[in-house]
């Protein structure tokens, strides 16, 4: 029996994460963005660290204090798009036929040390991740859980640091020869986010399957607020990604345009085999030409209403890592159905296990989960899979 073989590069780093932060209160609302790409912070939306202290006039340890009310943070976790989506992906599927593998870049400082061994408690294989003398990456995630009507909202302030230092060629062969190559929040990695063109046609020449998750790209929309986002040197990428994972603001700024079905023209246009727009606790939007999964004309799929209605009793956790969870689900159902030998997969299968792995998310606090033994994340959340299912078929 092969074994399936995911190898990931992109966003790994340590979340610090502060629950309960008022974003309507006067303090907060000071920092709040005027326009776009300021410094400034927006509700959904990710600033850089330097930037931030620039527009808010003052030292980033002093502008956390002020915003969090002096606390420390309510919990440390594993964060970043990349990483923990293939956390939740080794998590649910068997070690014994799927391998999950990660390629990056930390710091020597007391963070990457909890990192090393924060990760060493997960299923994932760190294939090449070296230490520098670099910060280690960071995200301040500050969390409002009754914005959005309840549904919740979280702003990052993240610190790039040792990620600056991780080049396209630290990727060695072996990454080149895996079923899946996935490619996380690589806007936070940006050697790696400028080079994308290239390391995606490398991945399709060697017959990889290409997975794309995005992140807001502060970077490049501070570069060009009124510009689209570029991703690699040019939209060449898009010929060379089996599959793009992006919430609705990355999807218009990406595709340039301003409203949501302008984005998937866009990206229909560029011929993806198939796509996945999430929108917080919106219906998520799903494409397949075919190609890649079984032809699925624009569709959407709903939230799990089992997940909304315990979550109006259930306030142990927050919304962070909700989608990178989701793209997990959707890498891990897709490693189970290859490793079942299905030559047309099934997308909305994909969605399903997406979907009851985000809301699963929202039951604790930040992205990444540490089990106590094999199986037991998988266990808790294929329940929640039955009944989705139900709902799906009515």
């Amino acid at each position: 029996m092969k074994k399936i073989i995911v190898s990931g590069v992109g966003c790994c780093l340590v979340d610090l994460l502060y629950s309960n932060i008022d974003f309507s209160s006067p303090a907060f609302q000071k920092y709040i963005s005027l326009q776009r790409g300021d410094g400034g912070l927006t509700p959904g939306q990710l600033v850089f660290n330097e930037e931030f202290v620039q527009f808010a006039g003052a030292p980033f340890e002093t502008l956390v204090q002020q915003i969090t009310g002096g606390r420390t943070p309510d919990k440390t976790n594993i964060g970043g798009p990349s990483i923990v989506s293939l956390i939740h992906a080794a998590q649910m599927t068997d070690c014994h036929t799927c391998e999950v593998r990660f390629y990056g870049k930390a710091g020597t400082d007391q963070a990457g040390k909890y990192l090393v061994d924060a990760l060493a408690k997960t299923p994932v294989v760190l294939h090449d991740f070296t230490l520098n003398d670099n910060i280690t990456p960071s995200t301040v995630v500050l969390s409002d859980p009754n914005y959005d009507n309840g549904h919740g909202e979280r702003m990052f302030i993240n610190s790039i640091g040792a990620a600056w230092d991780y080049k396209p060629e630290q990727l060695d062969e072996a990454f080149f020869k895996s079923d899946i190559v996935v490619f996380g929040g690589t806007a936070l990695v940006p050697q790696i986010h400028d080079n994308l063109t290239y390391l995606l046609k490398k991945s399709k020449a060697n017959g990889c399957m290409t997975i794309v998750n995005t992140v807001f790209d502060f970077r490049n929309e501070k570069l060009n607020p009124t510009q689209k986002w570029p991703l690699g040197s040019s939209d060449e990428s898009y010929a060379y990604i089996d599959l793009l994972i992006a919430d609705q603001e990355e999807a218009l700024r990406l595709s340039g345009k301003s409203t949501t079905e302008a984005a998937i023209a866009f990206f229909i246009d560029k011929k993806i085999p198939a796509f996945i727009l999430t929108n917080g606790s919106n219906p998520v939007t799903v494409y397949s030409n075919g190609k890649l999964f079984q032809q699925l004309e624009l569709s959407k799929f709903s939230v799990s209403e089992k997940v909304v209605e315990e979550l109006k009793t259930n306030k142990n956790g927050d919304t962070t890592g909700a989608g990178d969870n989701f793209v997990g689900g959707v890498i891990a159902s897709i490693m189970n159905q290859l490793q079942c030998e299905k030559r047309n997969l099934n997308i909305k299968e994909a969605v399903s296990w997406g979907v009851v792995s985000g809301g699963y998310a929202c039951f604790y606090m930040g992205g990444t989960y540490f089990e106590q033994s094999g199986g037991e994340k998988l266990s808790k959340i294929k329940p929640y899979y039955e009944l989705y299912k139900q709902q799906l078929n009515g």
